[in-house]
């Protein structure tokens, strides 16, 4: 291994013991990871928070006929477990087969595990969740994981609210196919992944929709939103809203939220129309016409984070400044739980980021 600075034998961690409340995640010292043959250890300078990191100490995504089932993302989850899937930081050190040339580069960390070696492999695991993540003041990750930042304008702190937000709305965003001149409606458009998709559609040359509660206009209009419609408990209230402002339809749909809008929106996408969902934080069972679907040729898109070349993409529009995260709040790694409980009261805009030191 290559070292570009002393390392110490132990570091802080916030490790989840199990599936439950706050009280299941702990800050502990626990040993370094010692990188292994292709892989890399980074030191964190930053991470953010997500629903994943939620969702997966609550244990909250069910199982397949159990929806109410203790899971994590994949199902079972190896405790104890470092949670954290974004993360910004510096090599380290380096293990056999990855180049020397690494130590000591600025990096953005692709948090997915691939069932393959393809630019378009699936996911089928996540830092934090299936293998240890970036709560901690290093990670070890896999060499080809990692992309260059060192000329990026971004700070490290922006850098660490792009791999899970950003990275599901590019993935959401190709598996759409959004291009230029395209009507797009955005749902729980001023959260992480909602607020990624309003800039990198708009990026894309697409007309914006935004979808979100009260309060939020000012943010959504200047991350690139052309119209913002509110949430409301009347669901034709918001279909008339949608109306207006798309009134030749939507082209496609990017869906974090599902729950019962999800029928009622449906009539607005027009023929040969997408929707793309990544979450059902709205409710994840639904009833809808099929008819509606098959009679207007509307593909109905599951998306799950993104693919290699995907999260390349990504990381590209990061080197160019193409996109620029919004900085919620900020907490050292020993306020974890603060920092959760903030998160879950959902009443931030943009991402809440964690600093290890």
């Amino acid at each position: 291994m290559a070292d570009t600075e002393p390392v110490p034998d132990e570091m802080p961690a916030a490790v989840l013991t199990g599936f439950g409340g706050p009280e299941v995640l702990e800050l502990r010292r626990v040993p370094l990871p010692v990188p292994a043959e292709g892989e890399v250890l980074v030191r964190v300078a930053a991470a953010a928070v997500n629903n994943t990191d939620v969702w997966t100490r609550q244990g909250a995504y069910g199982l397949p006929g159990r929806p109410d089932a203790l899971a994590g993302w994949r199902g079972p989850v190896d405790f104890p477990r470092i949670q954290g899937g974004d993360i910004a930081g510096t090599v380290a050190r380096v293990g056999e087969g990855v180049g020397a040339e690494w130590t000591g580069r600025r990096v953005l960390v692709d948090p997915a595990i691939y069932d393959g070696p393809s630019g378009d492999a699936n996911p089928v695991g996540l830092l934090g969740s299936e293998r240890d993540g970036g709560f901690a003041e290093y990670v070890v990750v896999r060499g080809e994981r990692i992309h260059d930042m060192d000329e990026s304008p971004l700070t490290d702190e922006e850098l660490a609210c792009l791999p899970v937000a950003y990275g599901t709305a590019t993935g959401m965003l190709e598996r759409g196919g959004i291009v230029a001149d395209e009507t797009v409606l955005v749902t729980g458009a001023s959260g992480g992944v909602g607020l990624a998709a309003v800039q990198l559609a708009t990026a894309r040359g697409a007309r914006v929709v935004a979808l979100t509660a009260p309060g939020k206009d000012q943010l959504l209009l200047e991350a690139g939103a052309s119209a913002v419609v509110h949430r409301h408990s009347d669901s034709a209230v918001v279909s008339a809203a949608v109306s207006e402002a798309a009134p030749s339809g939507l082209d496609a749909v990017i869906d974090v939220v599902g729950g019962p809008l999800l029928p009622v929106l449906l009539t607005h996408v027009t023929d040969g129309g997408r929707w793309v969902i990544a979450g059902g934080i709205g409710g994840p069972e639904i009833d809808f016409d099929l008819r509606r679907l098959y009679l207007h040729n509307i593909s109905l898109i599951g998306s799950s984070m993104h693919t290699p070349a995907q999260f390349a993409r990504l990381a590209e529009d990061a080197v160019a400044g193409r996109v620029r995260p919004r900085i919620a709040s900020r907490y050292g790694l020993s306020a974890i739980h603060d920092a959760q409980e903030a998160f879950t009261r959902s009443k931030h805009i943009g991402k809440i980021v964690l600093t290890p030191s």
